[in-house]
């Protein structure tokens, strides 16, 4: 069985990045979204990437971007994935993910606002580019508001990548993976401990929790 990929995103301290690390993650992400509370400069996450060894990824998150705005932060910050967040087409985030000064694109994944009478096939197939789909429960805004979806909303035959998100925490994080079956999850509020914040043992747990249900 493969094991499935974990992500801690919204960090904004370098011992939240430590105990990501020594949890074992798979990636980090870091917010490109003034209106969010965990939004942080492109100096910080450049900082907060150099932290990372080998085959961590640092992932940037963008809600409906301005180009000049995510070519900065490709110039700035060491990224390797991109996540689109808003109500970006598929043109838009190929455009976005070319990185200044070449004709190479960083890989990007599309985010899904789960609810009740979304047709996933639809709009997955709306975003051919994507090398994935990050399944997150819809609330008014952006981000999945600690609240999970119903997972039973989630169609066979996607036949891509799947990473699930909303709500997750080290407490339902097994039986998500048990039921759904993503790729990998992502977590940011369930690792908590106020907005931003990371706790080390949230995020330890939480990494267990998703090992356990690989078994």
């Amino acid at each position: 069985m493969l094991r499935t990929r974990i992500k801690i995103c919204g960090l904004t301290r370098p011992q939240d990045v430590i105990a990501a690390l020594e949890a074992g993650v798979d990636a980090v992400g870091f917010v490109f979204y003034p209106p969010s509370p965990r939004s942080i400069p492109f100096e910080r996450a450049a900082e907060l990437a150099g932290l990372l060894p080998p085959f961590v990824a640092a992932v940037g998150l963008f809600v409906d971007p301005q180009p000049e705005f995510v070519a900065e932060a490709l110039r700035r910050v060491p990224l390797q994935w991109l996540q689109f967040h808003g109500d970006e087409s598929d043109g838009e985030c190929a455009a976005l993910s070319v990185i200044p000064g070449s004709d190479r694109r960083l890989p990007w994944i599309k985010a899904a606002r789960m609810r009740q009478g979304i047709d996933l096939l639809k709009f997955s197939a709306s975003h051919p580019g994507a090398c994935g789909l990050l399944l997150d429960t819809f609330v008014e805004g952006y981000g999945g508001g600690g609240r999970t979806f119903d997972w039973s909303l989630i169609p066979p035959g996607i036949g891509r990548p799947l990473v699930l998100s909303g709500g997750l925490d080290p407490g339902n994080v097994a039986d998500a993976v048990r039921i759904v079956r993503p790729w990998a999850v992502d977590v940011s509020s369930g690792v908590e401990v106020a907005k931003g914040i990371k706790d080390a043992a949230k995020i330890a747990a939480f990494v267990a929790g998703a090992r356990s249900a690989d078994g």
